[in-house]
């Protein structure tokens, strides 16, 4: 079950399968700090922990949840195990968010013609 029914287009939609854990999963705060840290680049699972402040369990299963959505990677160096972001791990985020773009930018589009129109209003009087 997911847990935004809402972005899935259908059961059977384009996106269905893809980006329902994706958002699940970006829906934590703390997994989406740890998506702005790896932007950065790669990291351990421990400077991970240090930096956001959460503890060596807590930071594994955020990990794995990150992973069941493919936008994150593990692997082991060492004894380190690092941590990646996945860039085609968002690329179906993109797609469909691409798809509202029109949506969003005409809002824009008529939130700045009734802000000059106010304008012109206020300036007349």
């Amino acid at each position: 079950m997911s847990y935004f029914p809402c972005v899935e287009i259908s059961s059977t939609g384009k996106y269905a399968d893809t980006i329902g854990p994706v958002f699940a999963a970006l829906s934590d705060p703390t997994r989406r700090r740890i998506v702005e840290t790896l932007h950065d680049g790669e990291s351990t699972v421990g400077d991970l922990a240090s930096r956001l402040g959460v503890g060596a369990p807590a930071m594994s299963k955020h990990l794995t949840v990150l992973e069941n959505a493919g936008l994150v990677s593990r692997r082991r160096d060492a004894q380190r195990r690092m941590c990646r972001l996945v860039p085609a791990g968002f690329r179906d985020l993109n797609a469909w968010a691409r798809r509202y773009e029109a949506l969003w930018a005409g809002s824009l589009d008529n939130l700045g013609d009734y802000l000059e129109e106010l304008s012109a209003e206020g300036g007349a009087r």
